[in-house]
């Protein structure tokens, strides 16, 4: 090979690579623009959502460990106060569980609300992440209320609400809540 058609190869070798490369850039960029922006909408500082996040992580894989699939548990953490939604299947498991999270890192307090029942089913699993959403939409529908600093869960028809606010945005997001069907 000439040297020339030997540059011009390596070039268009290099292109190719280089092409690839960014273009797998593309989404790290986009999803950190994503993380960076839900970041700076919430009330928490980022090492608060950061210490959550791993509250629901730590706690959900000890959970799945020691309790596998006979239980359904959702964790939801805010400010370091765990939320559990969820069906058990007696008692004992449901301190078992709070017993569980209230030994992870950072836990401040625990609302149990585990229902002793067996599992819902997807479509009532389905019908509660629709009121989630409907919910979060009143929110951001709301002029007077800042969407991002409230945590909606739905559960088997009952929707929480968590967050840092004000009792008029607590009132005011309360009555979104429950108009919301």
């Amino acid at each position: 090979m000439r040297p020339s058609t030997q540059r011009a190869f390596l070039a268009s070798i290099l292109a190719a690579t280089l092409g690839v490369a960014v273009s797998g850039c593309a989404p790290a960029v986009l999803g950190g623009a994503v993380i960076g922006s839900m970041v700076a909408l919430d009330r928490r500082t980022s090492g608060s959502q950061l210490e959550d996040e791993g509250i629901e992580l730590r706690s959900g894989s000890r959970i799945r460990e020691q309790l596998g699939d006979r239980v359904h548990v959702n964790i939801a953490s805010y400010n370091r106060q765990v939320l559990l939604t969820g069906e058990v299947p007696n008692d004992k498991d449901k301190q078992q569980v709070e017993q569980i999270v209230s030994r992870v890192d950072n836990v401040r307090t625990i609302v149990n609300e585990l229902a002793v029942l067996g599992n819902t089913t997807f479509a009532q699993r389905s019908s509660d992440a629709l009121v989630t959403g409907r919910v979060k939409a009143g929110l951001i529908d709301a002029k007077d209320l800042y969407a991002g600093a409230f945590k909606v869960v739905t559960e088997r028809g009952v929707t929480s609400l968590m967050g840092r606010v004000s009792l008029r945005e607590a009132d005011r997001a309360t009555d979104i809540a429950r108009s919301t069907t």
